[in-house]
């Protein structure tokens, strides 16, 4: 009698331990479940298209140098001309980030510089995409030129090659009324007729469109009567710089505006295809 009363006993406490058991894991599978839930809920923000740069210098070809610097054309030592022709990179320390490169040339009629900046930025915040935090950079550099906001924007010159011609004729003493002067102000009050008025504004600092993802053009005249183009482009998370001067070396000469943004708007153009491509 004694060992069957033991029996049930000894039965009943392994039952007992068994659902103890099993409950505790239960409740651990429920707890690892809503751990993972919330370390999910956080969406990771995708990186950049672009992770490396090509090399500034070797993006334009000859052309398209001798297009914007002419003098390139008119140097006759040989060595001399090939350094010309390769230009200058800027100092960097890492050129997956930054690339850039300088050019220079100077003709009968007046000293051009060249120089073209790539740089790719990088989001180390997971919740802000790369394209985002260029999206931004872009932002900063488009205020800096105090480009118009809602302004009227222009579209980007067409693919072709610029005519290496630096001929000032009237029109472009012209279209040089509506540039920014040394103080970054608008000229074109002074204009005159509706006929010069309407020629300046398509040389005015502005927003450019079919150019990247975003694109805008400024214009600036020194004291010296240097002028100075800059269009500046983003695709993804790069940004391009493209900036093109001038400094003529006769007296009374003013470079024209309209052929100067035009030629930088077609090496934008051209930059922005190799991105592409």
């Amino acid at each position: 009698m004694q060992r069957k009363a033991y029996v049930p006993a000894a039965v009943a406490l392994l039952a007992a331990l068994l659902a103890a058991c099993t409950g505790g894991s239960g409740d651990g599978s429920a707890q690892d479940d809503k751990a993972g839930s919330s370390a999910t809920s956080t969406p990771v923000a995708q990186p950049g298209k672009y992770s490396t740069l090509s090399d500034a210098c070797t993006a334009p070809d000859q052309d398209q140098l001798e297009a914007l610097l002419p003098g390139l054309k008119q140097l006759t030592d040989e060595e001399q001309r090939e350094k010309a022709y390769d230009g200058t990179a800027t100092l960097t320390y890492d050129n997956d980030r930054r690339s850039g490169c300088r050019w220079k040339a100077e003709s009968d009629s007046a000293s051009d510089q060249l120089y073209i900046d790539f740089e790719r930025v990088v989001s180390y915040d997971s919740s802000v995409s790369d394209d985002d935090s260029a999206a931004r950079v872009f932002g900063e550099k488009e205020d800096a030129a105090d480009i118009p906001e809602g302004g009227a924007s222009t579209s980007v010159a067409p693919s072709r090659t610029a005519s290496p011609s630096h001929s000032k004729d009237a029109k472009d003493a012209k279209e040089t009324k509506g540039a920014k002067g040394s103080e970054g102000s608008d000229a074109s009050a002074s204009a005159g007729p509706s006929s010069d008025a309407s020629a300046s504004a398509t040389v005015q600092p502005r927003a450019l469109d079919g150019l990247g993802d975003e694109a805008f053009l400024d214009d600036e005249m020194s004291p010296t009567q240097q002028r100075t183009v800059t269009v500046v482009f983003r695709t993804s998370n790069v940004l391009v710089t493209v900036q093109y001067e001038e400094q003529p070396t006769r007296t009374g000469t003013v470079a024209g505006s309209a052929e100067m943004q035009d030629r930088a708007q077609i090496l934008a153009r051209q930059l922005a295809d190799s991105f592409e491509g």
